[in-house]
């Protein structure tokens, strides 16, 4: 994979990798001297990258104690879930209409890296690939004001979609899902495929409240 432009797009990749896999933990520090270190760059373009994911909601700034991946309350959780359902609902049924064979093609090459990547427990790849799938399919409703929107609120919840993915069955289910939403696509079945992308996010929801009670219940 070709290295980011820049020292500061480089570090910021390398931050969203190291949130989307795991390796920083939703409430954990991030230690910028020893993360600047590991990666060979200065503090300023860590401290730049951390401000970038700081307007995103990824991390939050607290002040004497610095940098921590943000932790996401169940409250906070069915919000982003709830207005995901209202916005995503709207652009899948407008991109039913406008979706073209190329963007198909787009959606079920990502849907193929899915199950690849769940296949080879690449929970990384797995999560940048699902992204791409649902995007693809966001990205054909020609609402772009609203995509933009819908991927912050998705940058808020992708270190617990990865937890999310920790568990083969919940990546059975993904895949399974993927395929009937491919399915109502294909067929333009707009109430199917809104439907059925609603019962995608309410399993994720379930899954991701027991994991967030879970840490938070941890000492």
């Amino acid at each position: 994979m070709a290295r980011p432009p820049t020292v500061q797009d480089y570090v910021l990749t390398e931050l969203r990798r190291a949130i989307v896999a795991g390796e920083l933990r939703p409430g954990r520090p991030i230690r910028q001297e020893s993360l600047a270190a590991s990666l060979g760059v200065s503090r300023v373009p860590v401290r730049e990258a951390l401000k970038v994911l700081e307007g995103e909601g990824q991390v939050v700034h607290r002040p004497h104690h610095g940098y921590a991946v943000a932790e996401l309350s169940l409250a906070d959780l069915r919000e982003v879930y709830l207005m995901r359902e209202l916005l995503e609902s709207e652009a899948a049924r407008t991109a039913v209409v406008h979706l073209t064979d190329a963007e198909m093609e787009q959606v079920v090459t990502a849907q193929r890296d899915v199950a690849a990547a769940s296949a080879a427990g690449d929970l990384a790849a797995m999560t940048e690939a699902n992204r791409r799938f649902h995007f693809a399919i966001l990205g054909a409703s020609r609402l772009p004001r609203l995509v933009r929107v819908v991927r912050s609120l998705w940058d808020a919840t992708d270190a617990y979609r990865s937890v999310y993915y920790n568990a083969p069955t919940h990546r059975e289910t993904v895949e399974r899902e993927h395929a009937a939403i491919v399915a109502a696509l294909r067929a333009r079945d707009a109430a199917r495929l809104v439907a059925l992308l609603a019962e995608h996010r309410d399993h994720a929801v379930a899954a991701l409240t027991t994991i967030i009670s879970d840490e938070g219940t941890r000492p």
